[in-house]
């Protein structure tokens, strides 16, 4: 009952979302098993030493097209109620790159013997830079297009909720709260280049038979900006758990891609993931594709049986 109680939040707090604006943030994906870089109550979720990397090519074969670069790291201290994060992203589009460093608080709330909630604060900084004189100008003494717009440190901090049980989850949160601009070193040109973002995830796992579970998973992300109109992106995907362990499942991002997700478990320590997108809109007659890579490892220290794998 508290798993459908858990399922049902998610849903409505995903299809409730109204209008919203330009988005911004790198997007993922195997998201389902990257959520700490959106969610930093979702550190401590693993109970115990992890290390998540992932790599991501978007529209390959596209000169510029994005690519983005993530590590996450999280730990339990000595009170198991309390766990720190870290998280580093290096994302680049064209000639503008940014560079997010954060680190974060999760303190766990137990609810009942099978549900718990954890609350997280994230705080770090983001380093952006373009530069402006390595585009193809037609006019050379065009002053908006002369010098660098950068920012060696602009801080920030983000908050987030993580309700959950073995079998499913709900989350909320705001990674980076302030909106923050970034000038020009010439003529005062300021671009918005870190917005507010919300993102509602949620998540489940049912048993289709002894060895198959299905688990499908849904991302809303929104930012409410008054400068551009992107409509809201909501992310789809359902896997198939075979034999605990093996991920098989597809995914589908709203008016952008469709794509597959496979996943493998070695000694229930190490899992390593792949996802390869393809777009639906006009983009899809000029890439060849998404890629993106995930590898994972944790390293418990408590002798504990590990009856199964997580599940996100």
């Amino acid at each position: 009952m508290k798993t459908h109680i858990i399922i049902g939040i998610g849903l409505i707090l995903v299809l409730v979302s109204s209008v919203v604006k330009a988005q911004q943030d790198p997007m993922y994906t195997q998201y389902m098993f990257n959520t700490q870089t959106i969610n930093p109550a979702y550190a401590g979720t693993w109970e115990s030493v992890g290390f998540m990397v992932l790599g991501r090519h978007q529209w390959t074969g596209w000169d510029g097209a994005p690519e983005t670069y993530t590590m996450s790291v999280q730990a339990p201290l000595k009170n198991e109620k309390v766990a720190l994060g870290l998280n580093l992203i290096n994302d680049k589009i064209g000639y503008v790159k940014r560079l997010y460093i954060f680190g974060d608080y999760s303190y766990l709330v137990p609810l009942s013997e099978k549900t718990n909630l954890r609350l997280g604060i994230k705080g770090g900084f983001t380093n952006y830079s373009h530069n402006l004189q390595s585009h193809n100008i037609i006019d050379a003494n065009d002053p908006s297009f002369v010098g660098e717009i950068s920012s060696k440190l602009k801080p920030n901090f983000g908050v987030g909720a993580f309700l959950y049980s073995k079998r499913a989850y709900v989350g909320f949160s705001i990674p980076r709260i302030v909106n923050s601009s970034f000038e020009n070193d010439y003529q005062n040109f300021s671009v918005q280049a870190q917005m507010r973002h919300y993102f509602l995830i949620a998540g489940a796992v049912f048993d289709l038979g002894e060895n198959l579970k299905f688990k499908p998973t849904a991302l809303t992300k929104a930012s409410f900006s008054s400068e551009t109109g992107a409509p809201l992106q909501l992310d789809l995907t359902g896997n198939f758990l075979f034999k605990e362990k093996f991920w098989l499942g597809g995914s589908w991002r709203s008016g952008e891609s469709f794509g597959v997700i496979a996943q493998f478990y070695f000694k229930d320590k190490l899992r390593l993931g792949y996802a390869i997108d393809f777009s639906t809109n006009n983009i899809q007659n000029y890439s060849n594709g998404t890629h993106e890579v995930m590898v994972s490892y944790e390293l418990r220290f408590k002798k504990q049986e590990v009856t199964s794998p997580r599940y996100f």
